[in-house]
């Protein structure tokens, strides 16, 4: 009997038709003309779209356990009026495509796509607490961002120069903030990591990179 879902994602199936919207609001890129390079893609874009319904669902039930309101996926390439990608700028605005040689987009088409995602990678980012020896380490070890205009028009030596540094404080915020991103971004996927580890595949939607396969294909 042909399964009626595409994955099993901690006791709940994911559907099929999950993934068919997807393929729909994700336009292939595709360029094969023979029968058999094009059926090999498609497969792929299949997997490759299970991962991303995947990410979603899992990060579904995870704004859920943490009491946090997140919608799920986009049901169609034209999101809820007023959304927006987790750059800002409306999805339907911004159409994003992918092919096979693309696959390590997983995570950046499931923020663009699922709000939970998002919303999750907010809360992690929010959660994360930075040391301010580690603030100051990284203003100290990264003087060449922090040169006075004034110091860039005249090739200051910023490891020399100190009077040509703007000073700790007025960009010590923009530094938190920096170094708080790129920790949740770690937090998120180590989550994602742990999480999609127990997730159950169909038969045809298993990870694009899965080896038990003919036509597997990993990249990133």
């Amino acid at each position: 009997m042909t399964e009626e879902y595409a994955a099993q994602v901690r006791g709940r199936t994911v559907p099929k038709d999950r993934v068919d919207v997807l393929l729909k609001a994700v336009p292939a890129r595709d360029r094969e003309t023979r029968p058999e390079a094009l059926a090999r893609a498609e497969r792929q874009r299949r997997r490759w779209a299970t991962q991303i319904v995947v990410v979603d669902e899992l990060a579904r039930q995870a704004c859920a356990k943490r009491g946090l309101r997140g919608a799920g996926l986009y049901p169609s390439a034209a999101p809820p009026r007023g959304a927006t990608s987790h750059n800002g700028v409306a999805p339907d605005k911004q159409p994003i495509t992918a092919s096979p040689a693309e696959l390590g987009s997983i995570v950046a088409v499931a923020l663009a796509h699922s709000p939970a995602a998002r919303t999750l990678l907010e809360q992690l980012e929010r959660e994360q607490v930075i040391p301010e020896e580690a603030v100051y380490d990284y203003y100290d070890r990264n003087r060449d961002r922090f040169l006075t205009p004034a110091a860039l028009r005249h090739g200051a030596d910023p490891f020399h120069e100190t009077a040509d540094l703007l000073p700790y404080p007025q960009v010590r915020e923009a530094i938190v903030l920096e170094l708080r991103r790129a920790a949740g971004r770690r937090a998120f996927f180590d989550w994602l990591d742990r999480a999609r580890a127990d997730v159950v595949y169909a038969p045809g939607y298993e990870h694009p990179g899965d080896p038990s396969h003919p036509d597997h294909e990993h990249r990133h």
